[in-house]
């Protein structure tokens, strides 16, 4: 009986151990995004309003207007095309039109122009 008891309070040590591991693996996680997001405040958008600019989609998400966007970076900077078409997906490679940045300047919103 005294070895299921042994084996019990391992288990748990396990999942304890894991469950810390885990944690410390996101919240570095959140705290590299946050050193990211303060250090794209303090540098200069590497793209001007009017100006259309290619770049790869990494992602597409529903925006806070309801529609979908093409999400991707231009030098590390992220930017959301609106106006995409139903056959945009991750991997291709679009054009859009900066329209406006967000109040931190540390991401833009767009206007899908093209496949590149």
């Amino acid at each position: 009986m005294q070895t299921i008891y042994l084996a019990a309070a391992g288990g748990v040590a396990l999942v304890a151990l894991l469950a810390l591991l885990l944690w410390r693996r996101r919240s570095s996680g959140a705290s590299e995004s946050a050193r990211a997001h303060k250090a794209a405040q303090k540098r200069e958008p590497p793209v001007e309003l009017g100006e259309t600019v290619e770049f790869g989609v990494t992602e597409i998400t529903d925006h806070h207007s309801g529609s979908e966007v093409a999400v991707g970076k231009v030098e590390g900077f992220v930017i959301f095309a609106e106006e995409i078409p139903g056959d945009v997906s991750e991997g291709d490679v679009i054009r859009a039109t900066v329209l406006s940045f967000n109040e931190g300047r540390t991401s833009a919103d767009a206007t899908f122009e093209g496949m590149a």
